[in-house]
């Protein structure tokens, strides 16, 4: 599976109502690279984030400024959250829209009020970012509403990773006869994340300590460029995750850290490929090298 990350990147310009649309041009952009890459929607999900910034913004930083390009003027830190938020309207638009076009859609939950408000929709699983793996109360309720859960382990320990997993498979464990699916996803969670601290290696590791126990290992990443996302699907992510945007050179914090339309349809591309590349590990002289062999040998 490979998750599109729209995220926050739909806010920019100066006509902060103009947001939805620019969300739908993402989307149009993701299915097209589907179709380009030759990539089944089916695999392919776009995500947003949802929070409620009564709750996520921290009391200190509320009236702290911040300059937008929608306002002429400074707004506080608070309102620019608030501005950026798509409430029932927006998302009820974004759900149609990508029903409309075959595509599915999620988002990641920053807070108890957005699990609930993401329970109301046909989602294929609910995301629990980095920052957030360590807020019990969040992870129990989104396990409580949710069979399918993704996280992110980006500026995480071992323990808060392993915490995170217990507290999840303890509200799973009175579920019988419903499937549930847990990722657990390698993460750097800088933007963008450093070539040297992306430790992709530790993916095995990954893989070593929780495939096991049934749950799927994948990589969200930070980074610049795509090659590293083919690597970490050869050493065994099972989903992949990237940031997208329309430009990298549009406002915005996550802008740098996400890939534009001719990466992404090659990055899908090539992730299709790589159990096509790695072939069955057994030597083989083949068809199409008989008549070099033939020409060079006699």
């Amino acid at each position: 599976m490979f998750v599109a990350e729209i995220g926050i990147n739909y806010a920019y310009g100066n006509d902060k109502s103009k947001f939805i649309e620019n969300a739908k041009q993402m989307i149009d952009m993701v299915c097209s690279a589907c179709e380009r890459g030759g990539v089944d929607k089916n695999e392919v999900v776009v995500k947003f984030q949802k929070r409620n910034p009564d709750k996520c913004v921290p009391e200190e930083q509320k009236d702290k400024p911040k300059e937008v390009p929608w306002n002429k003027n400074p707004i506080t830190y608070y309102q620019y959250k608030k501005d950026i938020e798509f409430e029932d309207a927006g998302f009820d638009d974004i759900d149609k829209y990508c029903k409309s076009k075959g595509l599915r859609w999620t988002a990641s939950a920053w807070d108890v009020d957005s699990v609930l408000f993401l329970s109301k929709y046909s989602v294929p699983f609910i995301k629990i970012p980095s920052a957030k793996i360590v807020d019990k109360d969040l992870i129990k309720k989104a396990a409580e509403l949710f069979q399918d859960i993704v996280i992110s382990t980006g500026m995480s320990s071992e323990e808060e990773i392993s915490k995170c997993v217990k507290w999840i498979k303890e509200s799973w464990a009175g579920i019988v006869n419903i499937p549930t699916n847990l990722t657990v996803m390698h993460c750097n969670s800088s933007y963008p994340a450093k070539d040297e601290e992306l430790n992709l290696n530790y993916i095995m590791q990954l893989k070593e300590d929780y495939e096991p126990r049934g749950i799927k290992i994948g990589y969200s990443g930070h980074e610049e460029g795509i090659s590293a996302c083919i690597v970490a699907k050869t050493l065994g992510a099972e989903v992949i995750e990237r940031h997208i945007t329309l430009s990298r050179s549009m406002w915005g914090t996550d802008q740098s850290a996400s890939i534009v339309y001719d990466q992404l349809w090659r990055l899908l591309r090539d992730l299709n490929k790589v159990h096509i590349w790695r072939g069955d590990g057994c030597k083989h002289i083949y068809e199409s090298e008989l008549p070099i062999k033939k020409k060079l040998r006699g």
